[in-house]
């Protein structure tokens, strides 16, 4: 009996430990703390493109995931602008990285 329980014991720990570790990280994606730092981080890239006074910035998307990923989309009338762009992104606080989709729309 007490062989027979201690195997079941060793079973439902080797089944339960994988299966809490990947909960834990997919509910850490989901904390609000990271929610919350996530839209600081988009916000300050919007607000460091408004500061620029460039009207053509109104036209880019700005998206941060959960790991300080920051995605640029839209489009922008020059390269200069969407490079610009792209370096207001890497020089913001928390982004680890900057997956710029932005094209060039010169009908502005």
């Amino acid at each position: 009996m007490n062989l027979k329980f201690g195997a079941l014991c060793i079973w439902v720990a080797c089944t339960l430990v994988p299966a809490s570790a990947v909960y834990a990280d997919d509910a850490d994606q989901d904390h609000p703390i990271n929610l919350v730092k996530d839209s600081i981080i988009t916000t300050k890239i919007k607000a460091k493109l408004v500061a620029d006074k460039v009207s053509s910035f109104a036209s880019i998307k700005v998206e941060t995931d959960n790991k300080g990923v920051v995605w640029l989309s839209g489009s922008a009338p020059t390269q200069t602008l969407i490079d610009k762009a792209e370096a207001v992104a890497h020089d913001t606080a928390g982004v680890r990285a900057v997956k710029n989709h932005i094209t060039i729309k010169t009908d502005y």
